[in-house]
């Protein structure tokens, strides 16, 4: 399937654009991943013809994962993707500094597209700090490029004008993965951004592409259906008008029915996307998550997937 083609000025992201697809981490009961069907997801996500395939992202539950464990998800992730040529990235997420860019050294040797990173956590960076995190991340990915992840809850979240002071020294950092905003944050971004690859959300990557400003996404939209969102995301190629209209209709599905799990209930950003997983039904991921975070309960979800099929049948098609 040709990739979505997505213009913006020189862009310095190469094969890293488009339709990105999440692993998400199959939990047993006693708590443990299980490798088996996390293998079946990956083969499913390569099936798919997903534009790439990205390991430890928050829904990847990069925060509560051992070293060993951390090893052997990239390693599997770099020998499927690798027998069947599709790009990928990995996650070397970890709030604490010393262990991320350890994480970083490992990934670097598996020859990812990328490798995504997080700004230290614990304790909100200054500016000069974040650049003297980019820098030690640099120089442990030697020649791998970065993406920097840098979620709306990120104890500082940076504007655009700052991120484009920050990143200047690293060429290296080829895209930022971040929340989006209004008309003026859009204008924003390609103010200052340049040549930088921006990854909105996934349900707004139509939006981004419309607005000149979106390299891809690192897509939730993925987690309802890899097959589904990589359709739409050809589509922004030749119908975007089309596909806006099937954002309008993500967006509304999103809030009604998604949204409220979090913003009321207090659940996770990771039990979100697996209960659009589990809505999806297109790979034995589950519910659950590693505690001590909570899931949720998994007899909501053939009420939503019938939801879901009703008002995104592009998409669940």
């Amino acid at each position: 399937m040709e990739a979505a083609k997505f213009e913006r000025r020189d862009g310095r992201w190469g094969a890293v654009r488009g339709n990105w697809a999440t692993l998400l981490l199959p939990i047993a009961e006693d708590d443990s991943i299980d490798f088996s069907r996390l293998a079946d997801e990956m083969d499913t996500l390569v099936a798919a013809g997903v534009d790439g395939v990205y390991s430890n992202g928050t829904a990847g539950e990069f925060h509560n994962q051992t070293e060993a464990e951390f090893d052997a998800i990239q390693q599997m992730l770099a020998d499927r993707c690798g027998a069947a040529s599709v790009p990928f990235v990995i996650g070397a997420c970890q709030p604490d500094p010393r262990v991320s860019l350890e994480r970083v050294r490992r990934a670097a040797a598996l020859r990812p597209e990328a490798i995504q990173v997080i700004l230290p956590d614990w304790w909100p960076v200054t500016m000069p700090e974040a650049q003297d995190f980019l820098d030690l991340a640099a120089q442990a990915a030697g020649t791998v490029p970065l993406i920097l992840y840098h979620p709306p809850h990120a104890k500082r979240v940076f504007a655009p004008e700052q991120l484009a002071e920050i990143l200047a020294p690293f060429p290296n950092v080829v895209g930022i993965k971040m929340g989006d905003g209004d008309a003026d944050w859009y204008a924003q971004a390609r103010r200052h951004l340049g040549d930088i690859g921006i990854y909105v959300p996934g349900h707004h990557l139509a939006t981004g592409v419309s607005e000149g400003v979106a390299a891809g996404a690192f897509s939730n939209v993925a987690c309802l259906s890899p097959s589904g969102a990589q359709r739409w995301t050809q589509l922004m190629a030749t119908d975007l008008e089309a596909a806006l209209g099937i954002e309008r209709k993500l967006r509304s599905f999103f809030d009604t029915h998604i949204v409220p799990f979090g913003r009321v209930h207090g659940y996770s950003n990771a039990a979100l996307d697996k209960l659009l997983a589990a809505i999806g039904g297109w790979a034995d991921v589950g519910t659950r998550l590693r505690r001590p975070y909570r899931w949720i309960d998994p007899q909501v979800v053939p009420a939503l997937r019938r939801e879901a099929r009703a008002a995104l049948p592009e998409i669940m098609g």
